[in-house]
């Protein structure tokens, strides 16, 4: 089935990204933004991340499904925890992916990610997807709402939470601010924009003048 931002009309001419749900609002903003109208899309559900090893079967069936009706395919995950399976996947498949050995380091960009880590090893990220599902994949997710007690052990080797933001908004970072002083965490923002999303997906389409690869 085809995710609400595709085409109602497959095209044998464009390109399908096929992306991590966890990236969906991104897309959509920079194919929004951009008007590429020749770029369809279709997300898996994000909650594969609580599973990576099923990443590969699951990007693998998608590029099957779809490789006949598109005249090429890109996958917009990063490694995301698969041990390298998704790249020996997407080899035999001769299909690319987003760079990157997941989304932190593919927003922030490689250098700047590296500056990061090895600022301060025992970093907790936020993407702006994981800051609006932080309640439900963090919180309930990891029981904290019923067993409170449980966040000194599962944060007990992080001294900082960094807030990669993609887009710019004041309520965001104080949300963020707020997470990281319950979980009793230095806290540092830092703006990425879409990173090396934007370019990446930039560089399927048609030479243009100009390219956005962020918005506030």
């Amino acid at each position: 089935m085809k995710s609400s931002m595709q085409s109602d009309t497959a095209t044998r001419s464009g390109v399908l990204v096929i992306a991590c749900g966890a990236l969906a609002r991104e897309i959509a903003a920079l194919r929004r933004a951009n008007d590429w109208r020749a770029l369809d899309v279709t997300c898996l559900p994000p909650e594969l991340h609580n599973r990576p090893e099923l990443i590969p079967a699951a990007v693998q069936g998608a590029i099957r499904r779809h490789r006949d009706h598109y005249q090429a395919l890109y996958v917009a995950y990063a490694d995301c925890g698969t041990g390298g399976r998704l790249d020996a996947m997407l080899r035999a498949e001769r299909v690319e992916r987003l760079p990157g050995a997941h989304c932190y380091e593919s927003f922030a960009t490689p250098d700047v990610f590296a500056g990061l880590s090895d600022a301060e090893p025992g970093t907790f990220y936020l993407t702006d997807f994981l800051l609006r599902h932080f309640d439900r994949l963090v919180h309930r997710g990891l029981g904290l709402d019923r067993y409170p007690q449980l966040a000194a052990e599962y944060f007990r080797h992080y001294r900082r939470l960094v807030y990669l933001a993609q887009t710019e908004n004041f309520e965001a970072q104080q949300r963020a601010h707020s997470i990281a002083d319950s979980l009793d965490l230095a806290y540092q923002y830092h703006f990425t924009g879409y990173g090396a999303l934007g370019s990446a997906l930039a560089a399927l389409q048609p030479p243009r003048t100009a390219v956005i690869t962020w918005r506030h």
